[in-house]
Parts: structure tokens; sequence; C-alpha cells
């Protein structure tokens, strides 16, 4: 193997009990990494996710695929298996893997592994070294641990709804939640640092653990500086829908023709945003020299800049507060995104072959490494795609065993 395919996980082996987002995304991290990660999906049936369409993958050269873009955006890199955990049997051959790996990782509400012989204080009797990641709702502990939940659950539930929208009194106000499913997408990032951070304290102690990771904790995480701005001040944060709580201006301007985005995040950049719109004297102004004084008189501040921006097209404005250092840019629509020649330059679009038959498209990890860059070379499974190959090659089982198991019902 040449060095520079080497990947930073390429020495450690996951099972994956997860399945819909948050967990997926987890070992979609580790995969992208190098990690071997082996998917375990119900016979039959798989990852709810496969069924979320259309828009589908390609099926290529097997046309009784039908799996969901959705399922691809989270599962790439991975090994599928089939087993029925609910049998004695398939309780038996994840025992036997999670033996064989340093991380599992499940989302399972609480308690259903441990019914099945399968918790994290079963399999680390005999194997103390195992990486255990449980991923839930509400958390292993607590008065709602037994609650089932989905990301929009979390969003409100955690306040972020309370601070994302437009304020009650404009058109259109009121709580909205995100447009991708950032509890889950949060609690996914959360749960691969936490596991890469026990891999590396393994090395040292030569000591598994168990991880547990709740989206309700994550959302709330989430929050970051405004849920502090309220813990220190007792205040509650508004809605600014696309303006910012501790920075103006920060926020969506009408321009003549469209809309543009400027981000004056210091009173150096307000210095130059002035200038560059043709009104020096306002960052002069002691109500608006200093972010406390724009933060306070925001209700002076924005009309008057509003009426300025609307005087010109959004071209001309990006032009020239570009060329004055000022953070800004367009909205754009994903189209216009994936064609801009940013993102273009920076390969954010990747195509990955399928096994099926033919590429889709998907988006590149934004972890970028000098030594052990990520590549793209393998999709997301089929269901039960290495069922054959990971228990006959992992657990030494026959061609005959593996058939026998195929007939009960348990792959």
């Amino acid at each position: 193997m040449q060095a520079q395919t080497i990947k930073p996980l390429s020495h450690v082996r996951v099972l994956d009990l997860s399945r819909v987002l948050a967990g997926p995304w987890c070992t979609q991290n580790l995969a992208d990494l190098g990690a071997e990660v082996i998917k375990v999906e119900r016979p039959g049936v798989g990852d709810e996710t496969r069924g979320w369409g259309p828009p589908w993958l390609p099926s290529g050269d097997h046309p009784e695929r039908q799996d969901s873009a959705y399922y691809a955006s989270t599962n790439r890199g991975k090994k599928s298996i089939t087993v029925d955990l609910a049998s004695p049997e398939g309780q038996d051959i994840i025992r036997r893997l999670a033996a064989t790996c340093d991380v599992l990782v499940e989302n399972y509400k609480v308690g259903t592994l441990a019914r099945y012989g399968l918790a994290y204080d079963d399999l680390r009797e005999t194997h103390p070294g195992l990486i255990y990641c449980s991923v839930t709702g509400f958390g292993q502990t607590g008065p709602y641990s037994h609650r089932p939940g989905y990301d929009f659950v979390f969003q409100g539930m955690g306040g972020l709804m309370s601070i994302t929208g437009e304020r009650d009194d404009l058109p259109g106000g009121g709580p909205q939640k995100v447009g991708i499913a950032v509890a889950d997408i949060t609690t996914g990032m959360y749960a691969s640092l936490a596991i890469t951070a026990a891999l590396a304290w393994r090395e040292r102690s030569g000591r598994g653990q168990h991880i547990d990771m709740a989206l309700l904790d994550c959302a709330m995480a989430f929050n970051s500086n405004q849920a502090v701005n309220y813990l220190v001040s007792g205040r509650m944060p508004r809605r600014y829908g696309n303006a910012h709580p501790n920075a103006v201006p920060y926020q969506v301007f009408e321009s003549r023709d469209g809309q543009i985005v400027v981000a004056v995040g210091n009173d150096g950049l307000f210095v130059s945003y002035c200038q560059a719109i043709g009104r020096p004297e306002l960052s002069a102004d002691p109500r608006f020299a200093k972010v406390s004084g724009r933060l306070v008189n925001r209700d002076q501040l924005l009309p008057l800049l509003g009426d300025i921006m609307r005087s010109d097209t959004t071209a001309n404005w990006l032009e020239r507060l570009e060329a004055a250092g000022v953070p800004c840019g367009p909205i754009n629509d994903f189209g216009q995104a994936f064609e801009d020649r940013q993102v273009r330059e920076r390969g954010i679009r990747v195509d990955i072959p399928l096994s099926s038959g033919g590429t889709f498209p998907a988006v590149a990890s934004p972890m970028r490494f000098s030594e052990t860059p990520i590549d793209y070379r393998v999709g997301p499974p089929e269901l039960g795609e290495h069922t054959e190959a990971v228990l006959g090659g992992q657990l030494g089982l026959s061609a005959e065993q593996i058939e026998g198991l195929r007939t009960a019902g348990v792959i």
C-alpha cells in the first residue's frame, strides 16, 4: 500500500448498528477518515432512509436497486451486511463481530440492546478495549431517556427555533426550524470527535469506554453564544431573522435588483464599510462607532443603511465591498452555489462510483489533510452487499453455514 493511500483511521474497524442520520453521519465521517465501517441492517428492509425517495440513486446494472439520495448522502464508504438482531443467532453474530471491532455505534432506544445481550456492559466483559457509542434522543439517563425523538423535536425543545425565524411583527414571523437536520448532524459530528478522542485515550490506557450522545444535549450545545448570552444576562434572546444579535450591520440587505449578505464583525470593518458605501461620517458618529453603540442604536442605523443599499445593484455592491475587504456575498441556491468558482476550485462536488454501476454526485468532506487526503472510491453499499464477505472473512463461516443462516431468515 502506498503511503499516500493510508488514512488517519485505516487501522480502525467500526460496527455500525445505527440508521437514519445522526449515527450514520458519525460513521460516514469515520469511513471518510479510512475506518472500515460495517453497517448492520435489517434483512429485506435495511436502513429506512433507503426508501426516503425520490430522488433515487441510478440503479446501473442492478435494476432492482432503489436507494434514495438521502441514504446515499450519509452512507458512503461502508460495507452493508444484513442481520436479524431479534434472533439469538443474529445476536451471536453481532457479539462475535463486535469482538473483532474497535468501535461500535448504535442508536437503539435505551435498553433495547441490553435485552439482546448486546449492551456495553455485556460486550466489554470479553472486549474491554471496545469503544461503544450510543446515540439517542435524550441520552442514557434522565426522566426522558425512554422517549423517542427526531431532529425537529430537538430544534424546538432545545431553544433553537425560538431564535430562528423572523420577528413576530414582520411578515412570516415566528419560530422556524433550520432547513437541514442540525440536531442530527451536530450529534453525528460530536460523536465522531468523541470516538476519535476515545481511540486516542485507549492508545495510552488500553481501555475502551461507553460514549453517551444525546440529540437534546447537542442541540443545546449548538445554541452556543446565544445560550450563554441568556445565562449571563437573564434576558431572553430575540429572533432577528437574518440579522445578528451581537453584530451590526450583519444581515441581508435589499439591493436595487436583489439581495446581498453583509457581515461587519468589528469596528475596523465598519469603517471600511462606511467608506465603501460613500458614507464615512457614519463610522465617526458616536452612536455607531463602536459595536456596543451599533447594537444599542440598531433601530436608528439600519434604516439608514437599508436606504443606501437599495440605491445600487447587488453586483455593484459586491464589487465595492469586496474591494474594501468587507465580508459580503450573494444568496445562492444550490445550483448557483455548486457553480461558484471557489466551490468548484475546492472540489466540493465529487462523483463517487457505485458498485451497481455508474456514479452518483456527492458533497465532499470538508476535512482536508496534507499527508492523508480523503478519497472517494466507494459509494453507499447495496443492502446486504457484503454479508457473505464479512461473515466468511471475519467470522470464518463457511458457505454452507451462511446459506443456512439465510434460509432461516437470520441474514
